[in-house]
C-alpha cells in the first residue's frame, strides 16, 4: 500500500509540473458516500445506511483520440451504518475509515463550448484504516449478558471494487458526478459456528457464515486545473 501511495504523489508532482500539456490536469475531489451493506447470517437487525464522505487528489490525463482518458483519485474515505435490533430497537453506528484508489477508464464529449458529459469505469482499491468492530457493535445490541470476551468481527485489510460513474463537465474545470462501487470481495467474513462470537450474539445470527459487502453510492465533484 505505502509504494502505492508514493507512486501517486508521485504522479502528482509530475502533473504539476506538467500542467501546461492540456491533456494532463490534476486537482481536489471531494464527495459524499451512502453505504448500500448487504449481510449474510444476520437475523432480527435493521441495517440503517447513513451518509458519510471522501476527500482527496485527483489526476486525468486524456488521450487525444475518441475522447477517451483515465483518471485516478487518492481518497480518505468515511462510511456510516446503524445496526438496530428489530426487538429491543436499540441502535449503534458503525464507522469505517478507508483509503481508496480508485483508477477509471473515461470516455467524455463536449456538447457546448462550456457543458460536457463523461463516463467511468475501472478497479476500486480500498485499504481499512480503521473501523467499529462489527462483532463488538452487534454484542452490544444483542439484548442479552455477554459471557466471556465481547464478540469480535474485524473488517478486512482490503478489499477490490468495480466502479461505474457518469457526470458533467462544466467550464473544462469542474466535474459533478455520480457513481457506484461494486464489491468484488467481502469486507468482512466469519466463522460463528462456536466460541465467543456464538456466545455474544447468537440471538442475532441465522446460520454458520458471518458474511458482509459494502456496496457504496457516491456522488463527487472535483476541480482540475
Amino acid at each position: 500500500m505505502k509504494n502505492l501511495i508514493k507512486m501517486f504523489f508521485v504522479i502528482v508532482c509530475f502533473c504539476m509540473v506538467s500542467q501546461a500539456q492540456a491533456q494532463l490536469n490534476w486537482g481536489l475531489k471531494i464527495g459524499a458516500n451512502l453505504s448500500d451493506a448487504s449481510f449474510k447470517g444476520l437475523k432480527d437487525v435493521k441495517v440503517d445506511n447513513l451518509s458519510g464522505f471522501f476527500v482527496g487528489p485527483m489526476i486525468e490525463f486524456k488521450f487525444p483520440v475518441f475522447g477517451l482518458g483515465v483518471d485516478g483519485s487518492l481518497l480518505y474515505s468515511q462510511t456510516k451504518m446503524k445496526f438496530i435490533n428489530e426487538t429491543t430497537n436499540i441502535g449503534v453506528t458503525n464507522k469505517q475509515h478507508e483509503l481508496d484508489i480508485p483508477v477509471n477508464l473515461k470516455w467524455s464529449r463536449s456538447l457546448l463550448k462550456l457543458i460536457g458529459v463523461y463516463l467511468a469505469a475501472g478497479p476500486d482499491f480500498s485499504f481499512n484504516l480503521k473501523s467499529d468492530n462489527i462483532g463488538s457493535d452487534l454484542a452490544d445490541i444483542a439484548g442479552s449478558a455477554v459471557q466471556g470476551d465481547k464478540a469480535s468481527i474485524k473488517r478486512k485489510a482490503a478489499n477490490v471494487g468495480l466502479n461505474f460513474g457518469a457526470g458533467i463537465i462544466l467550464v473544462k474545470h469542474l466535474q459533478v458526478g455520480f457513481n457506484y462501487n461494486l464489491p468484488l470481495t467481502s469486507s468482512a467474513r466469519e466463522d460463528i459456528k462456536d466460541g465467543n462470537v456464538a456466545n455474544a450474539v447468537g440471538t442475532l445470527f441465522d446460520g454458520d457464515t458471518f458474511d458482509t459487502k459494502n456496496k457504496k453510492w457516491q456522488i463527487s465533484v472535483a476541480y482540475l486545473f
